[in-house]
């Protein structure tokens, strides 16, 4: 018999609806903070940027949330995405591990942040919102919410990190293809970018600083509403759909994964695989869920569990969450969508309660397992996916060591095909690694409020 390689799902088993874990928690998590008052916020405090139905699911007690049939529509564009056995890998590394990825790179924007794109754009159409403004580091984000306005008639701002704007062009034209406006941030069209280059002419801007100017646009017009690609509890609810597909198409494939892998910037895709499985984690069963970051920017790993606002500028919330602080600019590493100094609150919060782990990588070891895989599986990986793929190749390599089978299931959440400047770099020994230094955190940590 030949083996399967693929576990495809039919247009009738995407998910119809999203997992909420807000309930299953043993522990509340702490409640997000006024920045004037510093006390807990209100839904009247989130009006200005957001619409209603968004703010109810950012702190909703359902269990499943129902996606919406237009929602629904637009997914099976793309949706069910395939899962892949990787013999040929599993081959190479001479491995007794089974590893298995969900490909979430068929999206037409080429990863899986469509999976809440679509879902705020919606949201926000039915509020009467005319414009959605948003930042954006590697330009996913950005290219996945200038898809989804759209295709639903609404316009989009895109605030791109200036070191990811210069280093992939092809983001931003692909955004702009899509009808989207694209600035370099720090930009001279809001406050907070002129504020920023004022004191740093030279800054390679960061997602905190492009926050800023997205919020600062969004409460400056009646008409126009902000949009996070990640962080939030509602990105992260919408991710789910991920995590549900692989659940069915790892029985269908008659097996259960031992650790579930994905990279961690902000946490939408890492949350998007593995927070179906958190249930079972919290009972004590379930896969070990482990959250990959780069160690040029380890919120996880070498933050501080504390209170602090997710943008330069301090116009956003105070969130508990794990913080390397506002005021950190990351260094312009390849992996431009996981240069975020803070993290989910909620991804924040299972960590604090064991039910995940965390790891980081240096950028030479991420680049080398990203061409082993391309060599072998044919797939090209977005440099963030990548984090990801390597901490899967040191699973495998662990089994084979300990002489035991491990099913290995991680989440490809993109291709590089626009990231080929990156790989060029890399082949021609271009790139360097980069680890944070421990003052670096001292001094930015030293910031917090």
């Amino acid at each position: 018999m030949s083996e399967i390689t693929k576990f495809l799902l039919r247009d009738n088993q995407i998910p119809s609806s999203w997992i909420n874990v807000l309930p299953l928690l043993p522990k509340p998590m702490e409640p997000p903070l006024h920045p004037g008052t510093r006390q807990p916020l209100s839904p009247d405090d989130l009006r200005p940027i957001f619409p209603d139905s968004l703010i109810e699911q950012e702190f909703s007690p359902k269990r499943e949330i129902d996606i919406p049939g237009e929602v629904l529509d637009i997914y099976r564009l793309w949706r069910p995405t395939p899962l892949f056995r990787a013999y040929r890998l599993e081959r190479a590394l001479d491995t007794p591990a089974h590893i298995y990825y969900k490909y979430e790179g068929t999206s037409p924007a080429g990863s899986h942040k469509p999976n809440t794109a679509i879902a705020q754009a919606w949201y926000n159409k039915q509020a009467g919102i005319r414009r959605l403004a948003t930042e954006t580091g590697a330009g996913q984000w950005g290219s996945a919410l200038a898809l989804a306005c759209n295709l639903f008639g609404m316009e989009c701002t895109v605030y791109m990190v200036k070191v990811s704007y210069q280093q992939k062009p092809y983001r931003r034209i692909m955004m702009n293809a899509w009808g989207a406006q694209v600035f370099a941030s720090p930009s001279e069209k809001t406050q907070s970018g002129r504020d920023v280059l004022a004191e740093f002419p030279d800054s390679p801007g960061s997602l905190g600083i492009a926050i800023s100017e997205a919020v600062e646009d969004a409460a400056g017009s009646r008409d126009t509403n902000y949009s996070l690609g990640s962080v939030l509890n509602h990105v992260m609810l919408h991710q789910t759909v991920i995590g549900q597909e692989a659940q069915e198409q790892m029985r269908l494939a008659g097996e259960e994964p031992d650790v579930v892998i994905g990279c961690f910037g902000g946490g939408s895709n890492f949350g998007g695989i593995a927070l179906p499985y958190v249930e079972q984690k919290l009972k004590g069963s379930g896969p070990r869920l482990l959250a990959v970051e780069p160690a040029a920017c380890p919120t996880l790993t070498k933050g501080v569990f504390a209170y602090d606002f997710g943008d330069v500028a301090k116009l956003t919330p105070l969130i508990k969450m794990f913080t390397l602080g506002h005021d950190f600019v990351p260094p312009g590493i390849h992996a431009g969508g996981l240069r975020y100094h803070g993290a989910s609150p909620l991804a924040s919060h299972l960590l604090e309660l064991g039910a995940i782990e965390a790891q980081s990588y240096r950028q030479l070891p991420v680049f080398e397992a990203a061409l082993q895989f391309a060599r072998i599986e044919g797939i090209l990986p977005a440099p963030e996916s990548a984090h990801a793929i390597r901490a899967a190749v040191d699973e495998a390599i662990a089994a084979r060591e300990e002489g035991k089978t491990r099913n290995i299931l991680f989440c490809l959440s993109g291709h590089g095909n626009f990231d080929l400047t990156s790989y060029e770099n890399y082949m021609e020994g271009k790139l360097h690694d980069y680890e944070l230094p421990a003052q670096e955190i001292s001094r930015a940590i030293a910031a917090l409020p």
